[in-house]
C-alpha cells in the first residue's frame, strides 16, 4: 500500500444527507454517486441501511451503479444492523461495513449506561461479526475526540486484532483543537500494537469551525483516510469539506502526501450537490464559493493582473472554474447546453436534454445570461413531474392602493380545481387560494428566498418548510417570478405530506 496516499471517504450521501431538507431520492443518489466516482473518491458511504427501506434500497442501487469506489454501509454495533448492511451491499464490487460504538465516558455512562470493559467487548464482538460478512470492516469510535487517549488506544488495538481494516477516530462534536486532535492521532500511532495493519481515519465536524484544520492535523500525524463531504454539508455545522482537503494537499506539495482526486471536477460536483440538496453555497466558501476567485480590492486586482500568483495560491482551472467558459444565451444550441451540463456532472438522455432545452429557451428569453445554477435547476425540474398535486395556472396581482389577489388552477391526480383569494401580498394570496382547495391544516415554519445572481431578471430560489400535524416537510421552487417560485415550493411541500 502507498504510505503517502490519503484515501478520500465521501459521506455526502450519509452524514451529509442528515441535514434537514437535504434528503435525496434514489435516482438523485445514483447521479451523485457516479459523479463522486468520476471525481476519484476511494470510498462512498452510501447510507445507513437499517434506518429505513429507502436507505436500504439506495445502498443496493448505488452498489450496482458504480464500479471502482468501495461502497460502505453504516451500522451500529448490533448484529441485525450488520446483517442488514451486508445484505444491502450484496451487489457492491468492493464492499465495506462501517460499524462502531461510542467510547467517551459521556457516551458510555449516559447513552449506553454501561462501563468501559463492556463497551470494549461489544466493539470487538461487532467487528468479528461484521468480518464474517465482508472482508473490509471499518470501526468508528464515536466521540473519540472526547475519549481518554489511553482507553481509546485499548479499543483501537482490540478492534484491529479482531479484524478491522480501517479505524475511524471521529471528533463527533467538533470539540477538539487541531493540536489536541493531531496529538490524539500521534498517540495512537505510537502506542497501538499492530497499528500498521489498519488505516487510521479522520472524521471531523465543524461545530467550532475547525473541521478542516483538525483533519489536516490528523493527516500530518499519520491518518491516511479522511472522511469528508462535498461543500462540507452535514448535520449541525457540517463536516470537513472534501474540496478544502483536496486542494490543501494539491497546493502544499511539500507535505509529501497525495490523493487520487481529480480536482478539476470539484466545481461541477459542488454545484450539483448544492442543486440536488437545495442548499446554497455561501459566496465566501473556500474553493467553491462564487467569491473564492473574485478580487475587488484595487491593490489585489492590480497584483493579479500582473501575476495571478500574487494573490491566488490556486489556479481556478484546477478546481474546474473555467474563466473562459461558454456563456449561455437564447442563441445557444443543444451542443452548448449539453457541454455545460456535462461539465457540471449531469448527463441526460436525448429526450431529457430536449425537454431541458425547451425550458432553457423560455428562461433565456427572460434573462440575458444563463448561469450554472440556472441550468442545474432546469435539469432537476422534472422531479415535479411525478407530483400528484400540480399547478396548471396562476395569476396574481398587487400594487399600491390595491388589495393583493390571486387565482389558481390546480390538478390533483387528474381532477381540476380553481380558487381565488386575497392576502397580505401576492404570495400570501396565492397560498390562501391553494388552502381553499387543499382543506387540511398546514403551517409554514420557514420561508427563504435567495437570488442566484444579481439583477432584476434573476432566477430566484425559494426554500420552504411546512408542518402538518406531526409531519415536517421541505419544499423547493425556482423561477424568475418570486410568486411562482414560492407557490412551486409550497406545492412541493404539499406533495411530500403523507395522508
Amino acid at each position: 500500500m502507498d504510505k503517502n496516499k490519503v484515501f478520500f471517504f465521501d459521506t455526502t450521501l450519509r452524514d451529509g444527507e442528515q441535514v434537514p431538507g437535504c434528503q435525496l431520492n434514489t435516482v438523485e443518489k445514483i447521479q451523485l454517486a457516479k459523479a463522486l466516482e468520476s471525481l476519484g473518491v476511494d470510498a462512498i458511504e452510501a447510507g445507513f441501511p437499517i434506518s429505513s427501506p429507502g436507505d436500504f434500497n439506495s445502498v443496493i442501487e448505488i452498489s450496482k451503479a458504480v464500479t471502482w469506489p468501495t461502497i460502505c454501509a453504516l451500522s451500529r454495533a448490533v448484529e441485525k444492523d450488520i446483517d442488514t448492511a451486508a445484505d444491502a451491499l450484496q451487489y457492491a464490487k468492493h464492499k465495506r461495513i462501517h460499524t462502531g460504538i461510542g467510547t467517551s465516558d459521556s457516551h458510555i455512562r449516559y447513552k449506553f449506561k454501561s462501563n468501559r470493559e463492556d463497551i470494549l467487548e461489544r466493539a470487538v464482538r461487532a467487528v468479528k461479526y461484521a468480518k464474517r460478512r465482508v472482508e473490509d470492516v471499518e470501526f468508528y469510535a464515536e466521540d473519540a475526540g472526547r475519549t481518554d487517549n489511553e482507553y481509546l488506544a485499548r479499543v483501537v488495538e482490540a478492534v484491529i486484532k479482531a479484524g478491522a481494516t480501517v479505524v475511524n477516530i471521529p471528533d463527533t462534536t467538533g470539540y477538539c483543537l487541531p493540536e489536541e486532535y493531531g496529538a490524539k492521532i500521534r498517540y495512537l500511532m505510537e502506542h497501538v500494537d499492530g497499528i500498521d495493519k489498519a488505516i487510521i481515519s479522520t472524521h471531523c465536524h465543524n461545530d467550532l469551525g475547525m473541521a478542516t484544520a483538525n483533519t489536516m492535523a490528523g493527516v500530518l500525524n499519520g491518518a491516511r483516510q479522511v472522511e469528508v463531504t462535498i461543500n462540507g454539508v452535514g448535520e449541525r455545522a457540517g463536516n470537513t469539506a472534501l474540496e478544502e482537503i483536496a486542494m490543501i494537499l494539491k497546493a502544499h506539495k511539500g507535505l509529501d502526501v497525495h490523493s487520487d482526486i481529480n480536482t478539476q471536477k470539484i466545481y461541477g460536483i459542488s454545484r450539483m450537490v448544492s442543486s440536488l440538496m437545495n442548499m446554497p453555497v455561501q459566496p465566501n466558501k473556500a474553493i467553491v464559493g462564487k467569491n473564492a476567485f473574485a478580487h475587488s480590492s484595487g491593490i489585489h486586482q492590480d497584483g493579479v493582473l500582473k501575476n495571478a500568483e500574487t494573490y491566488e495560491i490556486i489556479d481556478p482551472v484546477d478546481v474546474g472554474v473555467d474563466t473562459n467558459s461558454i456563456v449561455l444565451t437564447a442563441r445557444s444550441g443543444h451542443a452548448a447546453l449539453k457541454f455545460r451540463l456535462e461539465t457540471l456532472g449531469v448527463k441526460l438522455s436525448e429526450e431529457a436534454l430536449n425537454n431541458v432545452y425547451q425550458e432553457f429557451l423560455k428562461l433565456a428569453d427572460k434573462k440575458k445570461e444563463i448561469h450554472d445554477d440556472d441550468i442545474l435547476m432546469l435539469a432537476g425540474a422534472d422531479r415535479a413531474e411525478s407530483h400528484h398535486i400540480k399547478v396548471d395556472w396562476l395569476q396574481a396581482s398587487s400594487g399600491i392602493g390595491m388589495k393583493p389577489v390571486a387565482s389558481i388552477g390546480v390538478d390533483i391526480s387528474g381532477e381540476k380545481f380553481t380558487a381565488a383569494a386575497t392576502g397580505n401580498g401576492p404570495v400570501d394570496a396565492a397560498i390562501n387560494a391553494i388552502r381553499q382547495i387543499i382543506k387540511r391544516p398546514v403551517t409554514i415554519n420557514e420561508f427563504t428566498i435567495q437570488g442566484v445572481t444579481k439583477g432584476s431578471d434573476d432566477m430566484c430560489k425559494v426554500h420552504m418548510q411546512v408542518g402538518s400535524g406531526e409531519q415536517v416537510c421541505y419544499g423547493f421552487g425556482a423561477n424568475t417570478d418570486i410568486v411562482t417560485a414560492s407557490i412551486e415550493a409550497y406545492v412541493d411541500c404539499l406533495n411530500k405530506i403523507k395522508n
